[in-house]
């Protein structure tokens, strides 16, 4: 591993920086401090700063020796939004809010683009530009669509755009990188099934919806097993059946809500049309009616090929071979799927480790939980930082070389 000195070196005040803002989170479009502090360290830095983008996101602009003359550029992106969960760590830099909680790594992403952002602006030791794009709202806001319908990629104009996740269960010092899809699309579906309401001893004289719901829970596996291509991945989960009030009356209405998740927009489309069809021929063969609807969120994160080939061959001459592996697809979601729908780019792994980071700071007598994403004992390990900001800085001096 060929970490670049002055990172190290300057690793612990950055951490220092990842662990204030772990201690200050704020969810999607409320960023103000967390933008505030970035914008605030870019400009101390030396490196101009742009504000409002997606209402809070912030772009630093870096150019080259060639103060960005070729007219090359490269984007580098980090999120800054918490989930709104309560945090279960002690130890001192854990969540001052309650019900707020830096449970994705978030703090240590853009701990990482500020490292580099540091390096980078000291060295300048490429030509072009590179913009350092601090995002607002991935947790489920879309951010990154909001910063590109007020005008990322036409104020900001780049060849390609990178993004990076930290990965727990992943040791610490690999990454892991692949060509095409790495993360699904999001979506979510709502059902309200309406029947007639009755007495629970006299069933006949009303039109049940919950056994309408099972009929319907159980034909939607069937889309997934027997309408789709068996070689194509697709999840479609039932998360949610809300109904009744008493336990001797028969509802009026059932209402069903969930999570569909695919690797391809014609397998969205699929699923989406037959979902419709069950649902309102399934309410019907009840004597009941339906209502339907289908929110697509995210779409689906693909990464390019001539950019994680790129982004391979950096990592490998980073950390050999044995460290880079390939990227296995999650069936997660991640609005950085917006840039790479409008720029050519690729979305890594760097991997998070199992936890055990966390027994240095965490406080005698606190049993510690899961270091998974979205769980109220994960932590960032700041470990990542001088290696995630050393990737990011060959990155741009490759991509720019």
């Amino acid at each position: 591993m060929q970490l670049i000195e002055s990172l190290v070196a300057q690793a612990a005040g950055i951490a220092a920086l990842r662990r204030d803002i772990h201690a200050h989170p704020e969810l999607c479009f409320e960023e103000l401090r967390t933008a505030e502090l970035v914008a605030q360290k870019l400009g101390d830095w030396g490196i101009e700063v742009h504000r409002g983008l997606g209402r809070t996101g912030v772009v630093g602009v870096v150019r080259g020796r060639d103060a960005g003359a070729c007219g090359r550029a490269i984007g580098l992106r980090a999120d800054m939004d918490a989930l709104p969960m309560q945090e279960h760590n002690h130890f001192a830099h854990a969540s001052r809010y309650a019900g707020k909680m830096h449970a994705c790594g978030h703090d240590g992403h853009t701990a990482m683009l500020l490292a580099a952002a540091q390096h980078l602006a000291a060295q300048r030791d490429f030509d072009g530009t590179v913009y350092l794009i601090f995002q607002p709202a991935e947790e489920g806001g879309g951010g990154a669509r909001e910063m590109i319908r007020d005008g990322l990629f036409e104020r900001f104009a780049m060849e390609a755009v990178f993004g990076m996740h930290n990965w727990p269960g992943l040791p610490v010092g690999s990454f892991a990188v692949s060509p095409g899809p790495v993360m699904a699309s999001s979506n979510e579906f709502r059902i309200v099934i309406q029947g007639k309401g009755a007495h629970a001893a006299l069933p006949h004289n009303g039109i049940d919806p919950v056994p309408v719901a099972c009929q319907m829970v159980m034909a939607f596996q069937t889309i997934i097993t027997r309408n789709k291509k068996p070689v194509e991945a697709g999840v479609i989960s039932v998360t949610m059946i809300h109904t009744g009030e008493a336990t001797n009356v028969v509802p009026e209405r059932c209402e069903i809500q969930g999570t569909v998740r695919t690797f391809s927009n014609e397998l969205l489309d699929l699923i989406e049309h037959r979902m419709g069809e069950v649902a309102q021929h399934t309410s019907a063969a009840f004597g009941a009616s339906c209502e339907f609807q289908f929110q697509r969120n995210y779409p689906p994160t693909i990464n390019h090929p001539q950019p994680s080939a790129l982004a391979r061959t950096v990592l490998i001459d980073l950390l050999g071979s044995e460290q880079v592996l390939p990227q296995e697809p999650t069936m997660g979601a991640e609005d950085f799927a917006y840039m790479l729908q409008q720029r050519p780019g690729c979305y890594v792994f760097i991997g998070n480790g199992e936890g055990a980071h966390r027994g240095a700071y965490s406080g005698g007598g606190h049993e510690l939980g899961p270091c998974t994403l979205h769980n109220p004992h994960y932590d960032f390990n700041d470990e990542l930082i001088p290696l995630g900001a050393t990737y990011w800085v060959r990155l741009v001096e490759r991509w720019l070389g």
